[in-house]
């Protein structure tokens, strides 16, 4: 199928398509004319590319991956990087929670009547910060 056709199928622009071919996580050839062809599988390909990099993985993760995705092939190794990604999917989530819990401070202190809504101190922060992060 022509790259537009596949693009269509999967719900990804051409542009990201011709991206995954640069990253080697889609292969296409060529026909007489010059034009990108992909094998049917193509678009099933492309929807798992889509699920890992929703998942937050880089494509050169993904690239060491895919194959034992694809094969339902488990190794030790594979699972190791999988755990890894996870453990730095959770730090980000960690890092996003307290920046919203900051700015859930800010918010408030910024509503509060004796704010000016420009000046809230650091050490409001900080008390705020600190009282909220523990259990």
């Amino acid at each position: 199928m022509r790259i537009g056709e596949l693009a269509a199928r999967s719900g990804v622009s051409v542009r990201a398509l011709r991206y995954y071919e640069e990253q080697g996580l889609l292969a296409a050839y060529r026909s007489a004319s010059g034009q990108r062809r992909y094998p049917e599988a193509a678009a099933d390909r492309v929807q798992l590319i889509q699920m890992l990099y929703a998942a937050g993985l880089s494509s050169r993760t993904i690239v060491e991956l895919l194959p034992c995705v694809e094969a339902n092939v488990s190794t030790p190794e594979s699972r190791a990087r999988l755990a890894a990604e996870r453990n730095r999917i959770d730090a980000q989530i960690t890092t996003l929670t307290r920046t919203r819990d900051r700015l859930d401070t800010v918010i408030r202190l910024s509503e509060s009547p004796d704010s000016d809504c420009m000046r809230i101190a650091d050490q409001d922060l900080a008390a705020e910060a600190s009282h909220s992060a523990t259990p």
